[in-house]
């Protein structure tokens, strides 16, 4: 994965790994270089075929920061459940990955007034509340968010800006009166 964010200079960073870990560091830890450069460890991978799968960079503590599995499960933490640590660490456990979760596919910061879009491998894409989803411990395995069939996994996740229904619209009832 190769991802770039802008930061403010007093960020916190979060890196999230396949194999379930997170680590959580001060910008500040990662000193400025060139273009050329090769660069400094974030995160300690657990063996060669974990990878990083996401990373965050935070500024509002209130921030909640949401993680999904590759089976479709997923949850929201509050960001103090994630301790500050030194960078290049093996981080702290952010998802109790199983065979029945798989491995972690994604790491997003989000709040109520955001919206969660997950795309499986084979194209179909669901759009849910993030405020549907409760704040809960860093290290459980998190609740279904999208029931996948054998063999299918997440692609994808995305946040997106609320969708605010005008009063009277409620796309549910609406009826095709075409005939």
């Amino acid at each position: 994965m190769l991802e770039a964010k802008l930061t403010t200079g007093n960020s916190e960073v979060l890196l999230a790994i396949r194999s379930g870990r997170a680590i959580r560091f001060p910008e500040a830890k990662v000193r400025p270089m060139g273009r050329t450069a090769t660069g400094v460890r974030g995160i300690t991978l657990d063996n060669e075929q974990d990878e990083v799968v996401g990373m965050v960079c935070v500024d509002d503590p209130t921030t909640t920061i949401l993680v999904v599995s590759e089976t479709g499960y997923g949850k929201r933490s509050d960001l103090e459940e994630y301790r500050i640590t030194n960078r290049g660490g093996k981080g702290v456990r952010t998802l109790n990955v199983t065979e029945k979760t798989g491995k972690l596919v994604g790491i997003l910061d989000v709040t109520d007034e955001e919206d969660l879009m997950i795309i499986n491998q084979k194209g179909v894409t669901i759009r849910m509340g993030i405020a549907d989803l409760r704040v809960m411990g860093r290290a459980t395995q998190g609740v279904r968010l999208i029931k996948l069939k054998d063999g299918e996994s997440i692609a994808s996740i995305t946040k997106v800006k609320k969708e605010e229904e005008t009063e009277g619209e409620n796309p549910e009832t609406e009826t095709n009166n075409e005939e």
